[in-house]
């Protein structure tokens, strides 16, 4: 299958590597720019797929972009979604005004953004399977509230914790481990997606626990997690 080129626009370079974590570098080609000035100018290079632009950017702002390209025969067809942090009614009016096809609002939620930009790119969306994988993983709401419990699985989207310590879905949490049979250590954000709470279990062939998503997990980190799970030959779990 041929990959897809997708543009990542942000002035700030952690939102831009933020991003680049929710795509599968073998899927996509990712190109990247810090204004809407930058996005132009590489139009006359490469027509991307898909565009995900920042709405507040130095030089050009997003909205003036989206509305150039809107406004060119040639270009108007490239889907581009609005990023903004601030999500009120007036820069979701200037977002729309622009010609936009899709609005993602900071902070972004992993799974909205993934399902968003795979609708724009005709891809469908499954979830990534998880690999059994036994591994100690030290985590808390903070440095002084660490525990540490055994995982069941683990993918580049997140891991299965085995823990009577259920936490409510959505909790922060610093998530720490090293990859077994290596020196690796993966250390990270995650938060609390879904719990096999004892008194209510949503997946029978799992022990009690909590499944935690990653957040902001580096490309080099994602790497590791694969050529781990290459090389140890795990197959998939639930």
């Amino acid at each position: 299958m041929e990959k897809k080129t997708v543009l990542l626009v942000d002035d700030v370079r952690f939102f831009l590597e933020q991003e680049k974590t929710f795509f599968n570098r073998e899927e996509f080609n990712l190109n990247v720019a810090r204004n809407g000035k930058e996005v132009l100018e590489s139009l006359a290079v490469e027509v991307p797929d898909l565009i995900v632009m920042d709405l507040y950017m130095p030089e050009m702002n997003g909205d003036e972009c989206c509305r150039q390209i809107k406004d060119n025969p040639e270009f108007r067809h490239i889907p581009v979604l609005m990023v903004t942090i601030k999500g009120t009614d007036e820069d979701l009016k200037r977002c729309r005004d622009a010609g936009c096809d899709d609005i993602i609002l900071k902070p972004i939620n992993r799974e909205h953004f993934i399902e968003t930009t795979r609708k724009f790119l005709n891809i469908q969306h499954r979830a990534e399977p998880r690999y059994g994988a036994r591994m100690r993983v030290h985590y808390g709401r903070n440095p002084d509230d660490i525990v540490s419990d055994y995982t069941i699985n683990l993918s580049t989207g997140g891991l299965f914790l085995e823990t009577t310590n259920i936490l409510p879905v959505d909790t922060p949490l610093d998530v720490e481990f090293i990859l077994p049979n290596s020196d690796k250590i993966i250390k990270c954000k995650a938060r609390v997606a879904w719990v096999n709470h004892p008194e209510l279990i949503r997946s029978p062939q799992l022990p009690v626990g909590m499944g935690l998503q990653f957040v902001g997990l580096t490309l080099e980190q994602m790497d590791l997690i694969r050529q781990f799970i290459k090389e140890e030959n795990l197959h998939p779990s639930w």
